[in-house]
């Protein structure tokens, strides 16, 4: 056997060690999920109808492509409305707690759909809370109107987002989403429809922890459903969706970069 025979099985463990450790790190990165593709991200809470779907009828997959989460008045509660506004019952998401810097830029995609009309003036909206449920601000306002813009919406408070395009009307009609249940592919009197994918960019004035609330509302009954679609969330640029990788995926990481540190140590003695 010749003296650099003698290596060959410590190159073997180191190689088998580093093809590990790539391993583990392709793994944590397609084990997170993109957007919503996987559900609602751990951490996320809601109440009333929401969830998360792929294209569906009028909802095309959001401008960042795949899934997207929305809340519906379908399945709606009592009092999940906007405050100071009103309404009968409505829906809500929470996502978990992200932090962000000052001057960070909050942006995600929405998208507004509503099978109500005339005076049934349905609403959705975004809101940036403190992780203690403190209003920061209403980022986006949507609202069912017969004429005129229903982004951002009508007699609702001011926003403080940008909004891309500035001010949209529905486009018309009999709108066919999954998640307006029973009322999907129906429609009361005008005002019926969808906005399309508009874009929000809010910048965040102070450092902290927040939480992002997404919520649609039926306005003077329970009938004709309303809902929203969103998607692409980022906070300085990196998406606030995606959990922050299991523990077992950090130890399994720790070990393989441990076993790689190890392999190198005996190479060297």
């Amino acid at each position: 056997m010749s003296y650099k025979n003698l290596f060959l099985p410590k190159r073997v463990m180191l190689s088998s060690l580093t093809a590990a450790t790539a391993l583990c790190f392709s793994a944590m990165a397609s084990a997170a999920p993109t957007a919503f593709d996987g559900g609602l991200p751990s951490g996320w809470t809601g109440v009333g109808g929401f969830g998360t779907s792929g294209a569906d009828g009028v909802v095309t997959a959001s401008p960042e492509g795949g899934a997207y989460g929305w809340v519906s008045t379908n399945n709606g509660v009592s009092g999940a409305t906007l405050a100071g506004v009103g309404g009968t019952n409505g829906s809500r998401v929470l996502s978990s707690v992200f932090s962000a810097s000052a001057g960070d830029s909050l942006e995600f995609h929405f998208n507004y759909v509503t099978s109500d009309g005339g005076a049934y003036s349905d609403y959705a909206w975004a809101r940036l809370l403190l992780s203690d449920l403190t209003q920061v601000a209403v980022l986006f306002t949507a609202r069912t109107t017969p004429d005129g813009n229903s982004v951002p919406g009508v007699g609702l408070p001011d926003i403080a987002a940008e909004i891309e395009p500035s001010f949209v009307t529905i486009n018309e009609g009999a709108p066919t989403w999954s998640p307006l249940g029973s009322s999907s592919n129906t429609c009361f009197d005008e005002g019926c429809g969808y906005s399309g994918w508009i874009k929000s960019k809010y910048s965040i004035l102070n450092a902290g922890n927040y939480i992002l609330e997404f919520g649609v509302a039926n306005w003077e009954d329970g009938s004709y459903q309303s809902g929203l679609a969103f998607d692409g969330i980022t906070v300085g640029g990196t998406p606030v969706e995606n959990p922050i990788p299991e523990p077992g995926s950090l130890a399994l990481l720790g070990l393989g970069l441990a076993g790689l540190a190890w392999g190198r140590r005996r190479q060297a003695a």
